[in-house]
């Protein structure tokens, strides 16, 4: 048996994928710094952590706001104004034909990446 087969070689290359080993940095005066280290200090985060997520935060939104959405958002949003939209007649008393049904699906297909890219925009995402 080897040591290093091909198959744990390429879990360990995937598992590496996720890893975080690329740098953006700043430079900050000594007040800014000080400034920076007791925010983090205050909510509980390292400097690192707290710019990652600006960062990451900003990158969000500036997608949303080029039609680029997170597919789980999107796919959560999708299933709501489903469950909303059929869940709400059927509570009524009311029926819904297959076309209905069908007719529904194919417009929340198409508003539920809008819904998305405003919700990202909007910060709520």
């Amino acid at each position: 048996m080897a040591l290093l087969d091909e198959t744990k070689l390429a879990e360990k290359a995937i598992k590496r994928t996720g890893y975080r080993l690329k740098t953006a940095g700043t430079k900050l005066n000594a007040e800014e710094l000080a400034t920076l280290e007791k925010h983090c200090r205050d909510i509980g985060k390292t400097p690192g952590e707290f710019i990652r997520d600006l960062i990451l935060t900003e990158l969000s939104r500036t997608q949303a706001k080029n039609g680029v959405s997170n597919p789980t958002l999107t796919e959560v949003l999708g299933v709501r104004l489903l469950l909303v939209n059929v869940l709400r007649p059927l509570a009524a008393g009311q029926s819904m034909s297959l076309e209905a049904f069908d007719k529904l699906l194919d417009q929340i297909s198409n508003l539920k990446h809008e819904m998305a890219g405003k919700v990202l925009a909007e910060g709520r995402g």
